[in-house]
């Protein structure tokens, strides 16, 4: 009997319960570590706990890998329903969870592993691709190769309102944070080559950025596809949000803006406040 093809992912990919529910995606959680304890992100965490315990008690939570004994546990729960696996997974260069997954992958038949260079929404617009071409029959060999296409073209970043987080997490001089919190500066974080580089540093109040970041990132749209893009935040305000949402809408150009809320390895190195536009080139 033919295997049927299912995408599966890591929490790390951001899409609603909705689109996982109405695209048949498992799920893998990755781990957030507070103090001694460990918790599943998305099934007994969310962002906002790790927030309040940064604000009263200083302490950051960390993430960690999915060990390999999970990826297999995970895996074999499907190769068991009859279906050939393709895994989709954070990037590689971002967590050490790709080798995890490959290395579980080595031990069974019918799974590959694609490394999505990408995080959050970024991320999650490759497994929604692979998803939808699963969905309509497509073989993980077509799948496959329409990815290797697809992922190079995907761009994603993000503004983060404050680097109390990035420097808490080692990811930024203490100089540098506070520099930025007096200046009122904004950076602008993006992925290139699978990596967080800063792309732009703004000034000013979070709603005057957001807008110049819009306007930056959505300047040549000619050269973006317009079937879908995702606005990610990470506890912004619903007043912020649609604000974000309306002038891409007066843009007058994408199909479909979703709009997803960042789990919980975006909030641990980002913080609140942080919002991303997600889209894919032509």
């Amino acid at each position: 009997m033919d295997r049927k093809v299912i995408i599966t992912a890591e929490s790390t990919c951001d899409l609603t319960a909705d689109i996982l529910q109405g695209l048949n995606i498992p799920i893998i959680p990755m781990y957030v570590n507070i103090e001694e304890v460990s918790y599943k992100d998305g099934v007994n965490i969310q962002p906002d706990v790790i927030f309040t315990t940064f604000e009263t008690k200083g302490i950051l939570a960390k993430t960690s890998a999915i060990p390999v004994y999970d990826y297999k546990l995970f895996f074999e729960k499907y190769i068991e329903q009859n279906y050939e696996i393709v895994h989709i997974s954070l990037g590689s260069k971002f967590s050490s969870t790709y080798q995890g997954a490959v290395n579980a992958s080595n031990m069974l038949e019918h799974v590959r592993v694609v490394d999505s260079g990408n995080l959050s929404t970024g991320y999650g617009h490759t497994v929604m691709l692979a998803a939808e071409m699963a969905r309509d029959g497509k073989s993980p060999e077509e799948i496959l190769t329409e990815l290797s296409h697809f992922i190079p073209k995907v761009k994603a970043s993000f503004v983060i309102d404050t680097l109390n987080y990035l420097h808490k997490g080692g990811r930024c001089s203490s100089v540098a944070a506070l520099g930025a919190n007096l200046l009122q500066l904004k950076p602008c974080i993006e992925v290139v080559d699978g990596e967080m580089k800063v792309a732009k540093k703004y000034r000013g109040n979070l709603e005057r950025t957001l807008k110049s970041y819009i306007d930056d990132k959505l300047a040549d749209l000619n050269k973006i596809h317009p079937k879908r893009i995702f606005i990610t935040h990470s506890s912004c305000s619903d007043e912020m949000v649609e604000m974000v949402k309306n002038a891409i809408e007066q843009k007058e150009y994408f199909q479909e803006i979703i709009v997803t809320k960042a789990g919980c390895t975006i909030s641990c190195h980002c913080g609140p406040n942080t919002l991303g536009i997600l889209y894919y080139d032509l």
